[in-house]
C-alpha cells in the first residue's frame, strides 16, 4: 500500500495537469456555438483582423499544446521514485538558439502579415476612402464627429452644417452614437482626463483615446443596427459602466437624426402644443 500512494498522487498530478491542455482546446473548439467568441463582424476591415487574429490564434495554439504535452510528459515521467541522483545542466547552446530562433521568426511572420491591415486601419491617407479608392464625405481634415471619452461616459459632438464643431448648430449625443451605413466614417477621438479605450467589437476596432492628443479614427460598417462600445482600458472605479451604443442607419435616416436634433436646438417647446 505504501508502495502504491506515491504511484497514485504521480497519476494524480498527470491527469491534472493534462486536463489544462484539454480543457483549454475543448472550449475554444465550442466557443462559436456558445456565443463565446466574437460576434459577427460588421465593417470593412474586419476580415483582416480575423485573419491575423486567427493566425496568432494558431501560432499560440499550437505553442501551448506543445509546451503542455511535454510538462505533461515530464511530470509523468521523472514523477518515478528513483534512488539515483539528478544531473545538473548549465544550459544547452543549441536549444537556447532554436527557442530564441523560431519564436523570432513568428515575430516576423506577424510583423510582415499584418503591415497592409496596418496601412489601411491607422495611415490617415487611407481613411474615409471609399470602395473605389476616393475619398468620401468624410476625411481627417473633416470628420464626421468628434468623441470625447472621461469618466465615464462617451459623448459624441457633431458639427454644424458648415463642418464647424464650435457653432451653435453643435449637436451632443452622450452614449448613443448614430453614423450612417455603408460610408467611411472618419472622427476625432480625444480624451478629457485619463486613458479611456474605444472598442466596438462588431468593427473589430479598438483605438486608445490618450488626454492631450486627438486621434483620427475611420470605420465603414456594413449593416444596420445597435452595437456595443465599451472602454478596453481600465480608468476608474466607474470603468464597468462606461458603454455606450453605435446605432448603424440608413444614410436619409441618418441625415433626418440629425436635421432633427439640429431643430431641436432652436425648439422652446412651443412646438408641441
Amino acid at each position: 500500500m505504501q508502495a502504491f500512494r506515491p504511484f497514485l498522487l504521480r497519476v494524480v498530478v498527470t491527469l491534472l495537469f493534462l486536463a489544462v491542455p484539454v480543457l483549454g482546446v475543448y472550449t475554444f473548439a465550442i466557443a462559436d456555438e456558445h456565443g463565446w467568441w466574437f460576434p459577427e463582424n460588421v465593417s470593412t476591415f474586419g476580415p483582416k483582423i480575423d485573419a491575423l487574429f486567427d493566425m496568432i490564434m494558431w501560432m499560440v495554439a499550437v505553442t501551448f499544446v506543445l509546451t503542455n504535452a511535454v510538462l505533461v510528459w515530464a511530470i509523468w515521467w521523472y514523477g518515478k521514485p528513483r534512488e539515483s541522483k539528478a544531473l545538473f545542466s548549465h544550459g544547452n547552446h543549441k536549444l537556447e538558439m532554436v527557442w530564441t530562433a523560431v519564436p523570432s521568426v513568428l515575430l516576423l511572420i506577424i510583423a510582415f502579415s499584418q503591415m497592409g491591415a496596418w496601412a489601411e486601419i491607422k495611415f490617415t491617407n487611407h481613411m474615409g476612402l471609399d470602395a473605389a479608392g476616393n475619398p468620401g464625405k468624410y476625411t481627417p481634415e473633416h470628420p464626421l464627429m468628434e468623441i470625447y471619452a472621461s469618466q465615464f461616459d462617451w459623448r459624441a459632438r457633431y458639427p454644424d452644417p458648415q463642418g464647424n464643431f464650435h457653432g451653435v448648430d453643435i449637436v451632443e449625443s452622450a452614449f448613443d452614437i448614430y453614423v450612417p451605413v455603408n460610408t467611411p466614417v472618419v472622427f476625432h477621438l480625444k480624451s478629457r482626463d485619463v486613458l479611456h479605450s474605444f472598442f466596438v467589437p462588431a468593427f473589430r476596432l479598438k483605438q486608445d483615446a490618450l488626454p492631450g492628443m486627438t486621434i483620427p479614427v475611420w470605420f465603414n460598417a456594413t449593416k444596420e443596427g445597435s452595437y456595443d462600445l465599451i472602454c478596453a482600458e481600465l480608468c476608474g472605479w466607474g470603468h464597468y459602466k462606461m458603454a455606450g451604443r453605435v446605432h448603424v442607419l440608413a444614410e436619409k435616416d441618418f441625415e433626418a437624426w440629425l436635421d432633427g436634433q439640429r431643430a431641436a436646438l432652436y425648439a422652446n417647446g412651443s412646438e408641441d402644443l
